[in-house]
């Protein structure tokens, strides 16, 4: 049997699986290939009837949605060529379709319990081709691009006559759900100049053009419905974003189904009773609440998605060595699919060794990947720094962790303070002093893996990270001398234009660094920028030219900084792609950056090359696998 080698045209050979759905014995789900040689990505709805086993395609199509009768699949095409977005309506039987709607920018697609008409939620802007205006804030969002005056947009859409029956509008960042015949809408709450954004709402009942205020100023949203009850996620009022979501079900009074301590993810409504995930020390799992809150999943893994109906659940499942598959639920849980099976068992992946360390005053939960090493063979050290503050390690598929363990890399990853996954207390103590303590513990986190590991190379270790990662890689260059290389991707370097340029910097800046951005210290003393002369290893920065989460002017000063300082430093800038570009970037994008991440820590960590020459890097690509 030949193996499969990790490179970076590896990911190109996995299947990714994504919004499954489940009704009356039929399950829906997207299956993404990644098509490297035409640069793109290919998406099939895959239905399978769960009674026979047999299985349907539709080609070029996401967002599938199956009726509540049963009887029809809803689905997105994109219109190339109209640069919009086509909803068809399938027979679930024949799949015989017809198109029901051609619509420029369409967010969410749901079937209203008649199965015939269905609740498009879109948006639409000025659309002038010369410039943008506009009068609110922000400007710009990432991956939605310039607002221009954007408004969200509701059409009731009947499939039958294909004809938009009723329609509304709300102000940019508003959602709906259908509650029975009538729409529940949720609406940033203003206060003052701005919206309120990720922090209050106001939530709407509307129906047939009259609308009821049911809520306002509350921290939480409607996510979903049942027709009598109304599924809630947030709080009554937050003092933070970074609190953890609880769960409500209202019919008149909010009524807690969950409070914390853990975070709440993913939420929906089946029958009187609440399924949800929950975020725990590195794992991901699905729960039930009829009356208590009960485990459905209990395991090393992260529930990546899933839907409910009658009780049975389909759940997509990850683990650090396996990329998402899909399960199912019937009081007991079992594999619906296997698609990266073969390509797995010829392919040498690497279980995370948990390890936990006190730092400070807090236990940290860390793990570390092991490379195949000989018995008296040293090996260089990998670090990675996850995004957030409020993201989390633990138990799923990071491509780049298994990729430079396959080369020999010990690769070791931490939950600092902050993270998610854990008691609030924990994740609001790194609000105002980001890259204090948090660093701390990732360099304790260090130090407890080398007394575990004496064939790792204290003299050979490198730190990379994305967004609070890419800081959390800026900040550790300028303050410790353990790293000999960097690579930062899409962070931070200067919290003040974060805050002024950013698409959420008005509102996180100010929780995560502090009020008062013109006149707090914090601005100034918690950005590595201006440390940047004590920066003694190489650094590559990646960074893409259409992020404006952490836009371009952070990797691109510090930069131009560190050059003007006669430090040893490199920028790459992809032309395309939001600040997710790792993962979302087109194929060939990706390629091009894993093959840079990797060079860059072979030749400062394992040839000590000086300089890089990335022309010579490129070229040395293999070429695309059979």
């Amino acid at each position: 049997m030949s193996n499969i080698e990790w490179n970076e045209k590896t990911f190109s050979k996995f299947a990714y699986l994504g919004d499954p759905r489940i009704r009356s014995g039929f399950v829906a789900y997207t299956l993404t290939k990644a098509n490297l040689d035409e640069d793109k990505y290919e998406s099939t709805v895959v239905v399978e009837n769960l009674e026979t086993g047999a299985k349907r395609f539709v080609e070029n199509a996401s967002m599938p949605r199956i009726s509540p009768d049963g009887k029809k699949l809803a689905f997105m095409r994109p219109n190339e060529e109209k640069k919009a977005s086509e909803i068809w309506v399938a027979d679930l039987q024949t799949l015989s379709a017809k198109k029901v709607l051609t619509a420029k920018n369409v967010r969410s697609v749901q079937w209203n319990d008649d199965s015939r008409r269905l609740l498009v939620v879109g948006f639409k802007r000025r659309d002038d081709e010369d410039f943008v205006f506009d009068d609110d804030v922000p400007v710009w969002f990432d991956s939605m691009g310039f607002f221009d005056g954007e408004k969200t947009t509701f059409w009731i859409l009947d499939t039958e006559s294909e004809e938009i029956i009723e329609s509304f509008e709300k102000p940019r960042f508003s959602s709906g759900l259908w509650h029975g015949d009538s729409i529940v809408v949720n609406v940033p709450h203003r206060e003052g100049s701005k919206p309120a954004l990720f922090k209050f709402w106001d939530i709407y009942l509307w129906k047939d053009g009259e609308e009821e205020k049911l809520f306002e100023r509350v921290s939480f949203e409607a996510v979903d419905s049942d027709g009598k009850s109304l599924l809630l996620r947030g709080k009554r009022e937050k003092r933070f974003m970074s609190e953890h979501d609880w769960l409500y079900l209202w019919d008149g009074e909010p009524k807690p189904v969950y409070e914390g301590p853990l975070n709440t993810g993913q939420a929906k409504l089946d029958n009187g009773r609440v399924y949800f995930t929950l975020a725990n020390a590195g794992r991901v799992n699905l729960h039930v609440w009829d009356g208590e809150v009960k485990p459905i999943t209990v395991g090393d893994h992260w529930v990546m998605g899933f839907d409910v109906h009658e009780g049975k659940v389909v759940a997509l499942i990850e683990t650090a060595t396996r990329l998402r598959e899909l399960y199912i639920y019937d009081g007991e849980l079992k594999q619906l699919t296997d698609y990266n099976g073969p390509i797995f068992k010829r392919l040498k992946t690497f279980e995370p060794r948990h390890f936990r360390f006190k730092s400070l005053d807090l236990e940290i939960d860390g793990w570390y990947l092991k490379p195949e090493l000989n018995e008296d063979e040293k090996a260089p050290v990998i670090v990675f720094v996850h995004g957030g503050p409020k993201g989390m390690y633990g138990h799923y598929f990071k491509y780049e962790m298994q990729l430079m363990a396959s080369k020999g890399y010990y690769v070791v990853f931490v939950n600092p303070r902050g993270s998610n996954g854990y008691d609030e207390d924990f994740a609001l103590r790194v609000l105002e002093r980001t890259g204090l303590e948090d660093f701390q513990d990732i360099m304790n986190g260090i130090e407890e893996f080398f007394k575990l590991e004496p064939q790792a190379d204290r003299e050979r270790v490198g730190i990379t990270g994305i967004s609070y990662g890419g800081f959390m890689t800026n900040w550790a260059l300028t303050q410790s001398d353990l790293f000999k290389a960097g690579i930062s991707e899409n962070g931070i370097s200067y919290w003040l234009t974060s805050h002024a340029f950013s698409d959420i910097g008005l509102w996180y800046d100010v929780e995560v660094i502090g009020p008062n951005p013109l006149e707090n210290e914090n601005y100034r003393k918690l950005s590595p920028l201006f440390y940047a002369g004590n920066v003694k290893a190489p650094i590559l920065l990646i960074h893409s030219l259409e992020d404006y989460r952490c836009p371009l002017d952070q990797s691109l000063m510090f930069y131009h900084v560190l050059k003007d300082l006669g430090k040893e430093a490199y920028i790459a800038i992809f032309r395309r792609g939001a600040h997710g570009h790792s993962i979302r970037g087109k194929p060939k994008h990706r390629s091009k950056r894993y093959k840079l991440f990797f060079e860059f820590f072979e030749r400062k960590l394992k040839k000590y090359e000086e300089g890089f020459d990335v022309e010579k890097i490129l070229k040395g690509s293999p070429g695309p696998a059979p």
